[in-house]
């Protein structure tokens, strides 16, 4: 084992993808803004919810609180200026309108999605969790839009690498390799 040491807790190295969550204002026009603190947990046999976390006052968090629904919008590496974009402006500031994005509706639920995305979670909140400042949403999956290019064989089969996702964990990570599937590490050696 490498040595270690013990320091404060005040380092938060959370490796986490990093999502555009689209929602709806009062007045129907879309809203986006990058969020980081998002997971998943098990509902039962077969299902899982998206987690979801959410701090402060932000007009996101207004409006799912309000409607109850949402798209959580994968961001990839080329999406990187758009979700640095979003993360540095502010509803109540402007309309933001300043780069040039496409946006659809979801097909299950009326949300707004990233056309650029190529993973879009529609997402209905099942419950939420106040904590401090912090809402945490858990919420059903209710649609999954996809790549037409990814073809996985299976939940654990998604390629990561054509998702190219941004990773945070207090600045912008990419992957660099994909190191196997669960199970066949040990069997390749």
């Amino acid at each position: 084992m490498s040595e270690r040491r013990s320091v404060k807790p005040i380092y938060s190295m959370c490796v986490q993808p990093s999502f555009i969550i689209g929602t709806n204002n009062e007045d129907g026009s879309a809203n986006f803004a990058p969020i980081t603190w998002v997971s998943a947990t098990c509902e039962g046999d077969d299902g899982y919810l998206l987690v979801i976390s959410m701090f402060g006052t932000k007009q996101t968090k207004t409006n799912v609180l309000r409607e109850g629904i949402f798209s959580a919008n994968l961001v990839s590496t080329d999406m990187l200026r758009l979700m640095d974009y979003f993360g540095s402006r502010h509803a109540k500031d402007s309309d933001k309108k300043d780069i040039s994005y496409d946006v659809v509706r979801g097909e299950v639920l009326d949300v707004p999605v990233l056309d650029a995305s190529r993973w879009v979670y529609e997402c209905e909140v099942a419950g939420s969790v106040e904590t401090g400042e912090s809402t945490t949403f858990f919420c059903y999956i209710r649609n999954i839009q996809m790549d037409a290019q990814l073809d996985p064989e299976d939940t654990f089969d998604v390629d990561l690498m054509a998702l190219d996702p941004v990773i945070y964990s207090g600045r912008y990570y990419s992957l660099g390799n994909s190191l196997g599937k669960i199970g066949k590490v040990m069997l390749d050696e």
